[in-house]
């Protein structure tokens, strides 16, 4: 399975994002000419080279009418500042023209560029989680949203760039690290913001996300939004055998390599992050431990499990356990506290690896089987749906043994 994954231990940037694309494809010149004919008014983009701890990458630079936006941490002096790439989308007074537009305008400014349909459509789909941020942090409706800030020239071009790019490299699956926010203050049209901005911290909603010691703003609106549209999930780099590598690299210095780093190549197996949470049971029955596991379940639970162990007082107790990815973990630890009698959930951070699945739906003799099927790491597998199986059974009046046979000669599929 081709796999793209994005390391944002500095965050992310449309700018830094397209950069890290870029280098995926090999081909500068063609990336460049394409943009800068696709009809964005005013805009010239330019790929070079930057040097970011000793590391060598490519630094997008989008002028718009010649201008160039930046964006000023509140930490920072301003005439000492080396600007992030931030997507430019932070206006701090510079006395030079800016497009603020509606989301109409954006509409109508992607549906006229010669671009595929399917970039339109993720282009739209980006600036559509933007313009909902924006509405809930300022209070006001979609339609009345103007974009200071993520709605001028340059930040289309990101946006745009990265879906161009995606479209290149048409990856099986997108999967990025948590994302790095950074911590402080910056400047904006608004004032000064802390870090994570409002509208970010609504995008990366559900999004495993932290700070850190790194002072200013790592991951601008624009940069969250690309990840929201397009990441299936966020956690460890998978197993995978890497077949590229490139580099998006921002403006400012940090003691860390400031840039944006992605990989691109087979994956083989995965490798997750997962949260372990369990407690102890002793003064519970075993109906109301097995109505607690059905809430856990419903709620997101990937395994809940029970074994049975000895606590004080030498009473036989049950131990809980349930796994869950990371953004799920608080909310399951209150159902587990809402449906046990336990006063304390203990919570382990753990990895696990695991197979690529998909499911598929077989013809056979008797009707539709659903068809679970495993792969990577050198192993292939798979299994069919039991509920299929039995409800065929019933429905035809035959034993599971022959609807397997009949779906093992039909689809190679084991018993």
């Amino acid at each position: 399975m081709k796999t793209l994954y994005l390391e944002c231990s500095m965050g992310a940037a449309g700018d830094m994002l397209t950069a890290a694309l870029l280098e995926l494809t090999g081909d500068r010149k063609a990336f460049v000419d394409q943009m800068n004919a696709i009809g964005l008014p005013g805009v010239r983009v330019e790929a070079g080279d930057a040097v970011k701890c000793g590391i060598t990458g490519t630094h997008m630079k989008v002028t718009v009418n010649g201008e160039e936006e930046e964006s000023v941490d509140a930490d920072h002096h301003h005439d000492h500042d080396h600007p992030h790439d931030h997507d430019h989308d932070h206006d701090h007074g510079h006395e030079h023209h800016h497009h603020h537009a509606s989301m109409a305008d954006i509409q109508a400014l992607i549906s006229g560029l010669e671009v595929s349909e399917r970039v339109r459509q993720d282009a739209l789909a980006v600036y559509s989680l933007i313009a909902e941020a924006e509405s809930k942090v300022h209070g006001r409706p979609v339609s009345d949203i103007h974009f200071h800030e993520v709605g001028t020239m340059d930040a289309v071009a990101d946006v745009v760039g990265v879906c161009l790019l995606m479209e290149k490299i048409a990856p099986d699956q997108i999967i990025a690290s948590p994302v790095h926010t950074g911590s402080g203050y910056v400047r904006c049209a608004h004032g000064v913001l802390p870090v994570p901005a409002p509208a970010t911290a609504l995008i990366l909603q559900g999004i495993p996300s932290y700070g850190g010691e790194v002072r200013g703003e790592l991951c601008t609106p624009t940069g969250a939004a690309l990840l929201k549209h397009f990441v299936s999930r966020f956690g460890d780099r998978p197993v995978m055998t890497v077949e590229a590598i490139g580099y998006g690299m921002g403006k400012k210095d940090f003691e860390r390599a400031n840039c944006v780093r992605a990989f691109l190549g087979e994956n083989e197996g995965e490798r997750e992050s997962v949260v372990r949470l369990e407690c102890n049971l002793d003064d519970m029955t075993g109906e109301d431990i097995g109505f607690a596991m059905e809430q856990l379940f419903a709620a997101g639970a990937m395994e809940v499990f029970t074994q049975a162990v000895g606590m004080k007082k030498n009473r036989p107790g049950v131990l809980l356990t349930v796994l869950c990815a990371a953004q799920d973990a608080d909310r399951l630890a209150e159902v587990m506290m809402q449906h046990t009698t336990t006063l304390g959930i203990r919570r382990q951070e753990m990895s696990r690896y695991c197979l690529h699945r998909e499911i598929k739906t077989v013809d056979t003799a008797y009707g539709k089987v659903r068809v679970k099927y495993a792969s990577g790491m050198g192993v292939t597998r798979s299994k069919p749906e039991f509920d299929d199986l039995a409800a065929l059974a019933r429905e035809k009046g035959v034993s599971l043994q022959k609807i397997r046979a009949d779906l093992q000669g039909s689809a190679g599929c084991e018993k």
